[in-house]
């Protein structure tokens, strides 16, 4: 990895990630492995004007040791000075970047009972900060490559090899090479062309289906649209969530999901990778998971019962088959990546942004949308060479949005 690279990606992240502005904080949340990269980014965030950037360390080993050793209750509080650094975000939203080059096995040996029931513990008490923060600051997920992670995808090559395929891969993906603002300005540009074609069909359902089982219906609020890309905050400052993003996506009725959904690719859950499984939905629920290994199919049972909105969509979102992420033949074994390969949805929170005016809602009206509420948020990928998905729109005529596993439209 050259330097030069690196300066230019962490320039990026600053300028067109989270798109600092003047007297902003920033909050980088970034593995000690990447040390010298997260200090990159510390001081474009400065450059670009940042009054203040602090940084939260992480490390994979030391997070598989707390779940060994600590006792499920101590590891399920929510002390205070914990409580109140959310306080302190929810009132200065700050920018988030977060650098991610996790260790797809970091907690294979763990205890995944013990992992979800801390998740569900914990998640309500954040989510209560969390939630009044939506729509409000710039985040923004970037991926830079770990050798755990390298060797995970390349186990024949040596180390150094390995590192490099990875870099080369999150290089192509994430659209890093030659004028990297120039290359992002495009690709915004044309996934926002085509949310201007979807939201211009008006549409009232999608119906999936492939030959993996897929076949399933969701039904879209009337009040939504299709995002994409770069998002803007209530305040009027537009950012990059994800780096790489290939996705069209909105927020359906939660109430509508009818009929099973398999998923094309292998999930990573709380350092597990998930595969081969899929959800029955009744009445936009969730009534049934589907797995072939029972360890799994527990977790996701338990992921679906986190709470009441974790067992309904929060989003749908339409990438094609012919995504560069996919075109590289690699299963990434990390969302970031994955779930910007092909079609995925997601069961738990939806999102506020896809609503015009949101903020200008009253709670009763906000209450009163079919926007699905949850602490949690987890992708899973559907798209396969095959899939269909037409829509159902409101003039009551039908259009084919996919055919073969991308764009019809």
């Amino acid at each position: 990895m050259k330097k030069s690279d690196l300066e230019k990606y962490a320039r990026l992240i600053a300028r067109k990630g989270v798109n600092v502005q003047p007297g902003q904080q920033v909050i980088v949340n970034v593995g000690v492995q990447d040390a010298e990269f997260g200090r990159m980014v510390v001081k474009e965030c400065y450059a670009a004007g940042a009054a203040k950037v602090d940084v939260d360390w992480s490390d994979d080993t030391m997070t598989a040791m707390h779940y060994q050793y600590a006792d499920q209750k101590a590891l399920s509080e929510f002390p205070k000075w914990e409580a109140e650094k959310w306080k302190y975000k929810a009132k200065h939203l700050p920018c988030l970047i977060y650098i991610d080059s996790s260790d797809p096995d970091a907690m294979n040996a763990i205890d995944q009972d013990k992992m979800m029931a801390v998740r569900r513990a914990r998640s309500p008490k954040i989510w209560k900060f969390r939630k009044p923060m939506e729509g409000h600051y710039q985040w923004t997920i970037v991926a830079m490559p770990s050798p755990a992670w390298a060797k995970k995808l390349f186990p024949e090559d040596t180390e150094k090899s390995a590192m490099e395929k990875l870099w080369k891969a999150i290089m192509k993906t994430a659209r890093l090479e030659g004028d990297l603002v120039r290359n992002w300005d495009a690709h915004t540009k044309s996934l926002a062309d085509k949310c201007a074609a979807l939201n211009a069909l008006h549409i009232k359902k999608l119906k999936y289906k492939n030959s993996l089982g897929t076949d399933f219906t969701v039904g879209l609020m009337p009040e939504a649209i299709f995002c994409a890309g770069s998002e803007t905050t209530f305040e009027g400052v537009t950012f990059l969530p994800n780096m790489p993003t290939e996705e069209c996506f909105t927020s359906p009725d939660n109430r509508t999901a009818e009929g099973v959904v398999m998923a094309a690719l292998p999930l990573s859950l709380m350092g597990k990778v998930v595969k081969d499984f899929g959800f029955r939905f009744e009445k936009g629920k969730v009534v049934e998971v589907i797995a072939r290994n029972e360890e799994e199919k527990q977790m996701l049972e338990s992921l679906v019962a986190m709470d009441e909105g974790a067992s309904r969509l929060g989003e749908v979102a339409l990438v094609p088959f012919t995504s560069p992420v996919n075109e590289t033949g690699l299963l990434f074994y990390n969302t970031l990546f994955d779930e910007n390969a092909v079609c995925h949805l997601a069961i738990g929170m939806g999102f506020n942004d896809v609503i015009p005016g949101y903020e200008k809602m009253t709670e009763e009206e906000q209450a009163a949308l079919p926007l699905n509420d949850s602490s949690v948020h987890t992708d899973f990928m559907i798209g396969t060479a095959d899939l269909s998905i037409i829509s159902e729109n409101e003039d009551g005529t039908e259009t084919v949005i996919f055919k073969d596993g991308t764009w019809a439209i």
